[in-house]
């Protein structure tokens, strides 16, 4: 291997850098490069969610007294509350690929998933990453051991999305000892049993800034559970501080700066939230499966139709390809954890995780789309599979359903992270962070010249895969360029645009990562060990390629007219060729597998 090469491989992308540069196929984290200390933290949560959640799912669901808090502290025993914590707070400090693995495992714990997610991220790691000493050495060890458990108080009837439009107050006291608070916040994850709340307020009404609250505290009130639609089991309640004193050493950060701590933990939690439905993906795959292989039908197993055979094999495909985005994500956020505290600009491993996320703040919100909708096909599906008994409480597919509607609205919903993906990348291209527009401006005029022609003939089997892939990026750069420049700084009132865009660049970004986990793969076992791996990486670049197609049209028609638009149109159709390929074989040799290992198998 070359020096070049090597190089190559060490190259650490900035956030949303995959545009513009090419990666190589070793430089990249994949499941397959999980070591055994890193399986066995995945194996205790999976035998902890298969012995202590499965069997009480139901009692869960409806909210048995005790009962989520005891599964807490179960789980605390074994160290996965604190799992991600410094190990000077009674943590393990594990880093966030195996984090990764530990969300996934936890991903078929339905309700309890909810709250544990809750407690360990949004509860807890504004302490960790915006805490004083004291802070941090009063709260982190028993955040770790579950003896106190965290809620995070952000929502209010007036203000989700547009969060940072808060109503509730914080006004110092007169002899500047504590804050009062008053307001109102809901959708409030573990409010019926939290020991302390992370909330925002406006001090003096109009500086957001966190706050450290005990949820004991004389004025503290609770509304009644929400009867929801789904995570049945989770507590979810509103909360209302009428007079709450708190102790001015309990402000978060600064005064003023909340907004850092709230959007700087949304970018973990919209990774983790990836992570962990990759679990419910896989389980709602496995409950397809093998229902299809058991339900006989015209006298055969209905796991033998092709229309069956098509539903199990795209679960496969999708579930398949966000896995490798997921922890190709994971592992670039490592890598650059690993690089700044190597080169000493990160006092700590918490700081360090901090930068990286908000470096990969463009991944991360592509994550927790891709994620929460891959999910969504993969229940929907599989009700589908059991037909008239998938739409009965009786079987596990209704629950599994239900609860994964919430993860398209959980940590900023797809809207809001759609618009957030193209409106941070601009952002990132008008500081000079990152260089779109040299590349846009080429990719405009290689619109005005002739295509080439030249053949693809190469030693790499991937060579059409990855100059469709080089292709992709020109037609996201043309698109975005091209409404950046007729929109300029109103681009952010173009939100069908916007959400088109970045719906092109998360095709793209997960295309190429199947691609180069792939790739990976077969360079360490062979394309013919890899064959099946290799059908869905081509398989969903074929649907992907057409995807951005269709996007691209859908952007470039509202806004371009006359030449300009039949140029576009022109260079999208020359940006998002891809020979013909069988998919349809593809998806059977994948859906035999999956029939003959009676569930997924990937």
């Amino acid at each position: 291997m070359s020096t070049d090469t090597l190089e190559q491989e060490k190259t650490i992308l900035k956030g949303a850098a995959f545009l513009v540069n090419e990666t190589a196929a070793n430089s990249i984290f994949i499941p397959e490069d999980f070591n055994e200390e890193q399986r066995m933290f995945g194996d205790m949560v999976e035998e902890f969610v298969k012995t202590k959640v499965h069997p009480v799912v139901e009692k869960l669901d409806k909210q048995e007294p005790g009962l989520m808090e005891q599964l807490l502290a179960d789980a605390s025993e074994l160290g996965i509350l604190g799992a991600t914590l410094p190990e000077e707070y009674n943590g393990m400090g594990v880093n966030i690929t195996t984090e990764s693995l530990m969300a996934e495992k936890m991903g078929t714990s339905h309700s309890f998933g909810v709250a544990y997610a809750a407690h360990t991220g949004i509860g807890t790691l504004p302490i960790v990453y915006y805490g004083t000493k004291e802070q941090k050495d009063k709260y982190l060890p028993k955040l770790a051991t579950g003896e106190l458990k965290a809620a995070y108080c952000l929502t209010e009837p007036s203000s989700g999305s547009d969060a940072l439009s808060g109503k509730t107050k914080a006004i110092l006291s007169e002899d500047g000892s504590h804050y009062v608070i008053d307001g109102q916040k809901m959708w409030i994850t573990n409010s019926g049993f939290a020991d302390l709340f992370i909330v925002f307020a406006q001090v003096d009404g109009d500086k957001f800034t966190g706050f450290i609250v005990d949820a004991k505290a004389e004025g503290v009130n609770l509304g009644a559970e929400e009867d929801k639609m789904g995570i049945k089991g989770s507590s979810t309640r509103q909360v209302f501080f009428e007079g709450v004193k708190v102790p001015a050493e309990n402000i978060l950060g600064e005064i003023g700066k909340g907004h850092k701590i709230a959007f700087n933990v949304l970018n973990i939690g919209r990774h983790k939230l990836c992570a962990m439905v990759l679990g419910g993906c896989k389980g709602a795959a496995e409950h397809a499966t093998k229902y299809a292989n058991e339900r006989i039908q015209f006298k055969v197993p209905i796991s033998s139709f092709g229309a069956i055979k098509h539903k199990l094999a795209q679960m496969a495909i999708l579930t398949y390809a966000a896995e490798s985005a997921s922890y190709r994500s994971a592992g670039m956020i490592k890598d650059k954890v690993d690089k700044l505290l190597a080169e000493g600009k990160s006092e700590n491993r918490a700081e360090a995780k901090k930068l990286a996320a908000d470096e990969y703040s463009v991944e991360c919100a592509m994550m927790k789309v891709l994620g929460s909708e891959v999910l969504d096909y993969c229940v929907d599906e599989a009700v589908q599979v059991y037909g008239g008994t998938g739409f009965s409480e009786e079987y596990p597919v209704a629950r599994g359903y239900r609860d994964a509607r919430i993860n398209k609205i959980f940590e900023g919903t797809n809207e809001i992270n759609r618009l957030l993906t193209v409106g941070m990348t601009l952002r990132k291209a008008m500081k000079g962070q990152i260089d779109l527009f040299g590349p846009a401006m080429a990719v405009q005029k290689e619109l005005s010249s002739m295509p080439a022609f030249g053949s693809l003939e190469s030693d790499d089997i991937f060579a059409a895969e990855k100059a469709a892939i080089v292709n992709a990026k020109k037609a996201v750069l043309m698109v975005a360029g091209a409404a950046a420049q007729k929109f300029e700084k109103e681009l952010d009132k173009e939100q069908e645009v916007m959400m088109n865009i970045a719906d092109m660049m998360i095709q793209t970004f997960t295309a190429e990562s199947v691609l180069l986990r792939v790739e990976k793969i077969v360079s360490i076992q062979g394309a013919e060990a890899a064959a099946l791996q290799i059908d869905m990486a081509r398989t969903y670049l074929s649907d992907a390629i057409e995807d951005i197609n269709k996007f691209g049209k859908h952007a470039i028609c509202g806004f371009a007219e006359g030449d300009m638009l039949r140029m576009m149109l022109m260079g999208l159709k020359r940006f998002t060729k891809y020979a013909p390929f069988n998919t349809i074989a593809a998806r059977r040799r994948i859906a035999d597998a999956m029939i003959d290992a009676n569930g997924y198998c990937f």
